[in-house]
This record gives structure tokens, C-alpha cells and sequence, in this order.
């Protein structure tokens, strides 16, 4: 299993998404060619309601634990519920470009 389908299995089970997408960003960053290290999620859930956002990302972190603890170097959140998400029209935002490893020195 790669680590793209256990992030979307465990969330699906979990929240039982209404919405959920889980993009490998890994080749728009500065990592060895088959890196499975940048993740964006998106999923809409009503166990989102009355949360906020901080809490959200919290409830996903918690579910994704042994990921991040290893192979995910990054991982994009957008955590939406269903009237958060139909008022987005069923839109989330692109991530930034990667600057690279020396974004920093300059």
C-alpha cells in the first residue's frame, strides 16, 4: 500500500468523508524522484461542525500520527464542513510552489 492510499483509508474511515481527496505533491518539491513525503488533503466532514480549525487539523494529525512520525515530510490540511464546502462551491485553494531547499539563504 502506498502512503498516499493508507492516508486516504484511514481518513475515510474515520471521518467517513463526504468529500475527500489526498493529492502526492512530492514531485513539485525538492525530494529524490518516487518520494512519497508532500501530501494535500481535502475532506469535508460533518464531524467538523462546531470545530475549529485548529481542532480539525488536530483530529487529522491524530489519525495520520504514524505517517507523519515517518515517510510525511509536509502535509497540506483543508478540512472543510459541508456548508464550508458548498460555499466554497466544492473548491480548495493550490498550494504554494515549493521554493526549495535553499529558499532560506537567500
Amino acid at each position: 500500500m502506498t502512503v498516499r492510499e493508507s492516508i486516504e483509508t484511514k481518513l475515510a474511515g474515520a471521518f467517513e468523508p463526504l468529500h475527500l481527496t489526498v493529492d502526492d505533491e512530492s514531485s513539485n518539491h525538492n525530494v529524490p524522484a518516487g518520494s512519497e513525503s508532500h501530501f494535500k488533503v481535502v475532506i469535508v466532514a460533518e464531524c467538523f461542525d462546531d470545530r475549529r480549525l485548529l481542532d480539525r487539523h488536530r483530529m487529522v494529525n491524530a489519525v495520520l500520527e504514524q505517517e507523519l512520525a515517518g515517510p510525511v515530510h509536509a502535509l497540506a490540511l483543508h478540512t472543510y464542513t459541508p456548508g464550508d464546502w458548498k460555499t466554497r462551491f466544492g473548491d480548495a485553494p493550490m498550494s504554494p510552489p515549493c521554493l526549495g531547499g535553499s529558499a532560506s539563504e537567500s
